[in-house]
């Protein structure tokens, strides 16, 4: 009886281009509207300019989560808590793929972060620093909300930003030396060396073009909302 032989790994597209370009760029941005903000004066000019862009970038991730590639979309991480309670054990399934995007944990860190970012460009609409700042929407709410919401942007949400962060480059350096996992790598070239099996995401020009009429129709939305205040 012949042994049966694991087929070897070959590159799967696993991230397509518009997922990389949001994920790098959303990390840039998030890093200079901090640096930005502790600086302040002038430099508050471009807390607000990367302030929109965050408010672009995560408008557009919500709609390529829906129709983007196979593992940039919602439905392939939105996981049940006994599919997560599995594999925190250690009892994942082959064909649950957890190894491939993002795993349970991963999920629960991604969805924490657009979540902690939602709410902190939805305050800082609002917000009034009481100096020379106020956000392109606070006409819109009485001066107790502005007050409590600038509240909230000051402290609490940048504070929460900042060690989702940490958290999220904690984890990287985790996988890389104690279960000897690349994270970045693939964040940076798309393709992971995994079975022939398991299904490639779609990147394709045709995809891509997709992702920037989506980027651009985003990008319109924002300026409309900011510009209501005007």
């Amino acid at each position: 009886m012949s042994a049966v032989i694991d087929p070897q790994p070959t590159p799967v597209r696993v991230w397509d281009l518009p997922t990389r370009s949001f994920h790098w760029l959303l990390a840039a941005c998030v890093i200079g509207s901090i640096v930005s903000a502790k600086i302040g004066g002038n430099a508050m000019v471009w807390h607000f300019r990367l302030g929109y862009v965050v408010f672009t970038l995560l408008a557009f991730r919500v709609l390529w989560g829906l129709v983007g590639g196979r593992w940039s979309r919602f439905a392939s991480f939105i996981y049940a808590p006994a599919t997560t309670l599995r594999y925190l054990r250690g009892q994942s399934r082959a064909d649950e793929h957890h190894e491939v995007g993002h795993n349970p944990l991963g999920a629960f860190s991604v969805f924490g972060l657009l979540a902690i970012l939602a709410a902190q460009i939805g305050t800082g609409l609002f917000a009034d620093d009481e100096i020379s700042n106020t956000g392109p929407l606070i006409k819109f709410v009485s001066g107790a909300t502005s007050s409590l919401l600038t509240s909230w942007h000051k402290t609490y949400g940048q504070w929460l930003i900042i060690t989702l962060v940490l958290l999220h480059v904690a984890a990287i350096v985790y996988y890389f030396v104690r279960k000897k996992q690349n994270l970045v790598r693939p964040m940076l070239v798309g393709d992971k060396p995994l079975a022939p099996d398991v299904p490639a995401s779609v990147d394709t020009g045709a995809s891509r073009s997709l992702a920037l009429v989506l980027l651009v129709a985003c990008a319109a939305l924002v300026a409309w909302i900011v510009n209501l205040g005007g």
